[in-house]
Formats: structure tokens, sequence, C-alpha cells
């Protein structure tokens, strides 16, 4: 979906919340069928592997949706966790309103577009996380998130690009002598 309008179109019971720093919106093992569009704040997916060990898979800021979509297209528990990282505002919608929405060819198009950008994302996140230097990981991340250096802890910007935080501070170490 390009635009708020177009969810609250699609879902009439879509519905605005303000949660708080902290508040976790979805929890591993849930079945759920609700996505998010953030209106204002900061939310990210995140999943905790078995030594505890937090895996960040993605932030989301104004305009962005953030879901579980495997979970909700597959019918199965959730492995994302999403919160809050600052106090938000954010639209609740159920996924499923775009299966039952009679959509014209336009706005068809469009979200195919949308879904293509969005997995051509994370087509090159995958093949950065395999291929591509923790500098060039960071580099790609600012492009990406522009303004979440200064919103986000440097250990979860860290947790996003599997390195550790001594590494990333040393990254940034660098680039700052650089300039």
């Amino acid at each position: 979906m390009d635009t708020l309008k177009e969810i609250l179109t699609l879902d009439s019971n879509a519905k605005t919340v303000h949660f708080k720093k902290g508040k976790i919106l979805q929890s591993a093992g849930a079945n759920t069928d609700v996505s998010f569009f953030v209106k204002e704040g900061l939310l990210r997916s995140y999943t905790i592997d078995e030594k505890g060990k937090e895996h960040i898979f993605m932030f989301a800021s104004k305009g962005w949706l953030i879901a579980d979509i495997e979970s909700q297209e597959f019918h199965q528990p959730a492995e994302l966790f999403i919160d809050c990282l600052e106090d938000s505002e954010v639209v609740v919608f159920d996924k499923r309103c775009f299966k039952i929405a009679n959509l014209t060819t336009d706005q068809l198009q469009r979200n195919t577009h949308l879904l293509s950008r969005r997995i051509a994302v994370l087509q090159r996140r995958v093949l950065m996380l395999m291929s591509a230097s923790a500098r060039e990981r960071y580099e790609q991340f600012l492009i990406s998130y522009p303004d979440l250096p200064n919103r986000v802890p440097q250990r979860m910007i860290a947790s996003y690009l599997g390195v550790t935080p001594q590494a990333l501070s040393t990254i940034r170490g660098i680039q700052a002598r650089k300039k």
C-alpha cells in the first residue's frame, strides 16, 4: 500500500493506537493476522536465539509497514517479535483486507511494484550479509535508514548488521577520521 488512506479504505476496522516505548506489539510464537503502519515513532522486528541474543530483522519508522509476513501467509506461529523503540502512533490493520479487497488494475500494479521493491531490498540485504564487509553493510544501513544512527543504540545497529558493537565502533571511528 502506498498511503495510509488506502489502508484505511481497505480495512474499516483499522485503528490508530498510541504505544509507549518498550511496548511489545507481537511476540514470537503468537498467531497473528495484523500488520502495523507507523504514523510516528519507531518499531523494530527481531528474533531471539537459543542463547538469548537478539537479531534485528528490520526497523520501521514513519511511513513504513512492519509485520511477520511468513507467519501471516503460511498460518504458522510468528518468529518475530515487534516492539516500540520510541513512543509511537501506529495503525493496526488486518492483513486479510488485502486479499478480499477489490483493487483496481492500477492499485494492483502499484502494489506489485512496492512488493517487488521490498523483495529487492531483502535480496540485497541477504547478499550483503553473505558477502559484504562490515563496513559495506554499515554504509548500506546508512542509505536505508539515514536517521536511525541518532535514534537507536549502537548495539541495535550492530545486531542488524551482524557484527559486534566493538566492530561497529571501529567502523564508525574510521569513517569519522576520513571526514
